[in-house]
């Protein structure tokens, strides 16, 4: 049975549509042209890094995170930026007694903004950054199923990507869903791991709730 249920961040609960405008912005880019570079790299299947890559040789992320946040101009998301389906998914499944958490990709920064965000709503909050080690590495999914109180095939992981998520996760031993949404999802949506790899295929966060119910009641 599935009890545990621990989403990714960015483009399953977190829409980084603004954030990622706000990249552009900084490097002097249309924000359409760097969105169309951002498409092509994923769908090369290459680190998404490399985009800024493509429009500034030798571009140092973590280098200039701390340059924006200097400047006044920090990596920054909020309530106003989560999907609209967040709040009421984890809402319901937590009536539905299944123990939440959140672990991603994520700087020190981002995992203060979400314990602001989400502290009352879960129970674990995790990020690369706190933990050393990030997807899909299989020392973070080792730290998520340290982290929750059940056995790996009782988590389910939740997450936008076939290598980051759905790959990793199936491989520690959890449950995966890949919810169609963001940049990655949509790329890699038909393609046979995407089809044939995750325990649930979602096109929304609402539909989580059912789609657990269904599979624990078979699984008694």
């Amino acid at each position: 049975m599935i009890r545990a249920v621990v989403f990714d961040v960015g483009e399953c609960l977190v829409d980084e549509t603004r954030e990622y405008g706000t990249w552009a912005d900084w490097l002097d880019v249309p924000r359409h042209t760097f969105a169309a570079m951002f498409g092509a790299v994923i769908a090369q299947g290459r680190d998404y890094r490399d985009v800024f890559q493509e429009f500034r040789p030798g571009f140092d992320l973590y280098e200039q995170r701390e340059a924006r946040a200097a400047a006044g101009q920090p990596e920054h998301f909020a309530e106003s930026d989560l999907y609209p389906d967040v709040r009421p998914a984890l809402a319901q499944l937590r009536s539905e007694g299944l123990w939440l958490g959140i672990a991603g990709n994520q700087t020190v920064r981002a995992g203060r903004i979400l314990r602001s965000l989400f502290a009352d709503d879960v129970d674990l909050i995790g990020t690369s950054d706190d933990w050393g080690a990030g997807k899909p590495d299989p020392e973070f999914f080792a730290r998520v199923a340290a982290a929750v109180p059940f056995r790996a095939e009782e988590i389910l992981y939740v997450g936008d990507r076939v290598d980051n998520d759905l790959r990793p996760g199936a491989a520690a031993g959890m449950h995966t869903a890949l919810v169609h949404r963001g940049p990655w999802a949509t790329i890699q949506w038909n393609t046979p791991e995407a089809r044939e790899l995750p325990t649930f295929r979602i096109e929304s966060l609402s539909e989580l709730p059912e789609a657990i119910a269904k599979f624990n009641a078979t699984a008694r």
